[in-house]
């Protein structure tokens, strides 16, 4: 598969990753797009704003999240790069999902509960796994192959 880009006012093909659609890109930077939006302004408030001595804990929570959604915010222009990042979104939420989630929702003790939001929240992880770019993943990353 051929991509097409613009480069110098001239539309070229762009061959290197034969294996990546441009629906998915563009579904990805997408989602680094909303990763910075919607956490990094709660963040980086929280950070800013609080006054008094931190619980360690929720500090280096607020910090994680801080640190994440900046180096989310360069997988907008560089989305094949920051992919390790959107990887470790779907790893956190999935774990997140499988032991806290899982078994408050086997016991029928999820529904009404703040953790239910949150459940209702992080399970549109379904759209970056479907639109992952796996193969891409799988040879870049982990065979190492350009």
């Amino acid at each position: 598969m051929v991509l097409w880009r613009l480069q110098k006012g001239k539309v070229k093909a762009y061959k290197k990753f034969k294996v990546v659609w441009p629906i998915q890109v563009y579904v990805m930077k997408f989602f680094f797009l909303l990763l910075f939006l919607m956490a990094a302004k709660d963040a980086w408030t929280e950070l800013i704003i609080h006054t008094g001595d931190w619980n360690p804990e929720v500090a280096v929570a607020w910090c994680s999240v801080a640190a994440y959604t900046t180096l989310s915010s360069l997988g907008i222009f560089y989305s094949l790069k920051m992919l390790p990042i959107m990887m470790s979104m779907l790893l956190y939420k999935r774990w997140w999902l499988f032991f806290v989630v899982y078994p408050l929702w086997g016991t029928n003790q999820l529904e009404g509960t703040a953790t239910g939001e949150w459940a209702k929240i992080f399970i549109i992880i379904v759209i970056p796994i479907l639109f992952m770019l796996w193969k891409y993943v799988l040879n870049t990353f982990i065979l190492g192959r350009d």
